[in-house]
């Protein structure tokens, strides 16, 4: 890890930040949400403080009709308010309800593929174009990326797990971190064993061109804290706060509570009819304990949902 400094003064104070200046590229993944809002704002100070305010790119994966309205407009507003390059990226091939209806099945907690291919993914992709900037502008040696994100530990038992700072490691990067775990993994290989989980490097986004760490900013942050920083900041939060949503996912992520669900259908009733169309026609459930259908049911026969807890996930 990059010498650290002490945060100060902010909601997370006493959370280690890496060394800015030792990065050629600071990627800020935008949602538009609090978390997202909370985090940019952290990075901005202290990128601010070390000069490396102009290596920030900010950048959102736009899910298309997945997305709540506006939401892609927001992130860009957001970044603007800092004066910062804003980049879009989305993956090939039609946005994520697209793909549902190609798969024939909805993600789920075990397979989150929507996080890998429309997010994941295409980040990189941005990755690979930035190493060549940064080449063609007469950089040498490997490029280093820091990746940024607005995780909370709070949010899930996963998200808990997570580090508030690490490399992602991969089979071809050569750091002193990787090269020793990538040659344990292939004792394992040469005697035609499994490779055990958490042996090798990894998949991460490193390779022989980038070097690439992940930075959570707000990982040990509560939400008060979030809410803190996001009125300090000033940043325009998305209307589906106002309207009762605790959290700005997919309008209907098949990880959010029953009741978000609802409400969610309450405020987007065209979105969850094609989501329930789509849910008829494939023949897959949106979720094993709960379909489309009955989302719309519940949110027909109710009162208006007004307002939702926070769902783990």
């Amino acid at each position: 890890m990059p010498t650290a400094q002490l945060a100060f003064d902010l909601p997370g104070f006493g959370t280690e930040v890496p060394d800015l200046a030792s990065y050629t590229w600071i990627i800020a993944n935008l949602s538009g949400g609090k978390d997202s809002i909370a985090m940019l704002h952290e990075l901005v100070q202290h990128a601010r403080a070390a000069g490396v305010a102009d290596r920030i790119v900010c950048v959102h994966a736009d899910l298309g009709s997945a997305e709540w309205e506006g939401t892609r407009e927001l992130a860009a507003e957001h970044a603007a308010a800092y004066g910062l390059r804003f980049e879009v990226v989305a993956r090939k091939g039609g946005d994520l309800i697209d793909r549902i209806e190609e798969r024939g099945m909805f993600p789920d907690a075990d397979n989150r593929w929507c996080t890998s291919d429309f997010k994941r993914g295409p980040v990189r992709t941005l990755m690979t174009r930035l190493v060549q900037e940064a080449l063609d502008a007469g950089h040498t040696g490997r490029v280093r990326i820091l990746n940024v994100m607005g995780l909370r530990a709070e949010e899930s038992p996963a998200r808990r797990k997570l580090l508030a700072f690490s490399h992602e490691g991969a089979w071809t990067c050569p750091c002193e971190t990787c090269v020793p775990k990538r040659a344990k993994a292939e004792k394992y290989k040469a005697r035609k064993q499994p490779v055990p989980k958490g042996v090798g490097p990894g998949w991460g986004a490193s390779n022989t061109l980038r070097h690439v760490d992940v930075w959570y900013p707000v990982h040990a942050w509560s939400e008060l804290d979030v809410w803190m920083a996001v009125e300090t900041s000033g940043r325009r939060k998305h209307p589906a706060y106002l309207a009762g949503m605790p959290r700005l996912s997919c309008m209907f992520c098949v990880l959010a509570s029953r009741p978000a669900l609802v409400l969610s259908a309450q405020l987007n009733p065209e979105p969850a009819a094609r989501l329930a169309g789509i849910e008829q026609k494939i023949g897959h459930r949106f979720r094993k304990d709960l379909s489309m259908a009955e989302i719309i049911a519940e949110a027909e026969r109710s009162p208006r949902v007004a307002a939702v807890a926070c769902w783990q996930g």
